[in-house]
């Protein structure tokens, strides 16, 4: 398996993996999309990698092959001094270099192959990433716009969490303010009643029995005023008449009774209480 075909399937093991488990894939396609860029960005470092290599090799042919020229000269000269010897040692040092010329001509060729091969399949992936690119913009407006189409579905609807929570407050504030609104109705029944007394109200009930006899006898007083300027015979008149007494004109009098006597003694007695 090459390069290109490794890194294909990496991508595309990671793609279907994160895709198929994330909650949004639109950031999965970007993540995707900057792994593959990655790949690339390795195989152009390789590409260079191996571009350096081949040229130390050919700047070290070179000079072999300088070498070999300066044998040739070396042998020439030694032969028109009439020096085999040194015309034999030069000629094998030539032949040396040519050795090691063709073995780097062999290496540099190999790297020259591979180096065309990495060019061909880093055009293929950049082909293969450009083609990525245009779907994966395709794929993220489709999934947005498929996912404004959904929250505008569920605003209408009621169906998403947010319009359940809302549908709930909404049922929950009902609920309490006819909860609120009973109370009420029932503590406005008890007041109306009496039922209720106010908290602000500390009389006892024998000061509320006194106070609600005095507006009694009030209310009586001005009856009678009432009933005398219309001319209407009033029952204080009449039982005077059949010589009954009424109990409110003998507290006007001023006549003591034995109820008084007993009240007026209780509160003698409460005074000397509160006196000591």
């Amino acid at each position: 398996m090459g390069i290109l075909s490794r890194a294909s399937y990496v991508v595309r093991s990671k793609l279907n993996s994160l895709i198929s488990s994330a909650e949004d894939p639109t950031e999965q396609l970007d993540y995707s999309y900057e792994q593959m860029r990655d790949e690339l960005q390795d195989v152009k470092q390789g590409i260079a990698d191996l571009t350096t290599q081949k040229k130390r090799l050919e700047i070290q042919k070179r000079r072999l092959e300088e070498n070999v020229e300066k044998h040739n000269d070396q042998a020439r000269e030694a032969v028109k001094q009439d020096r085999e010897d040194l015309a034999r040692q030069a000629l094998e040092k030539k032949k040396t270099k040519m050795s090691q010329i063709e073995d780097l001509e062999s290496q540099i060729a190999d790297l020259q192959q591979t180096q065309d091969n990495l060019v061909s399949k880093k055009d293929e992936l950049q082909q293969q990433i450009a083609e990525f690119k245009t779907e994966k913009e395709t794929m993220k407006a489709r999934y947005e716009a498929a996912e404004a189409s959904t929250r505008v579905s569920e605003a209408m609807t009621g169906a998403g969490d947010e319009m359940q929570n809302v549908s709930r407050s909404i049922e929950r504030a009902r609920e309490q303010t006819k909860d609120m609104e009973a109370r009420s109705e029932a503590l406005d029944e008890l007041e109306g009643s009496g039922a209720l007394e106010s908290a602000m109200d500390d009389r006892s009930d024998l000061e509320k029995e006194l106070e609600t006899g005095r507006a009694d006898a009030e209310i009586e007083s001005e009856l009678d005023t009432l009933r005398e300027q219309e001319g209407v015979e009033t029952e204080s008149a009449t039982g005077a008449s059949d010589g009954g007494s009424d109990p409110l004109e003998d507290l006007d009098a001023g006549e003591p009774t034995d109820a008084d006597a007993d009240v007026e003694s209780e509160l003698a007695e409460l005074q000397d209480d509160e006196s000591n």
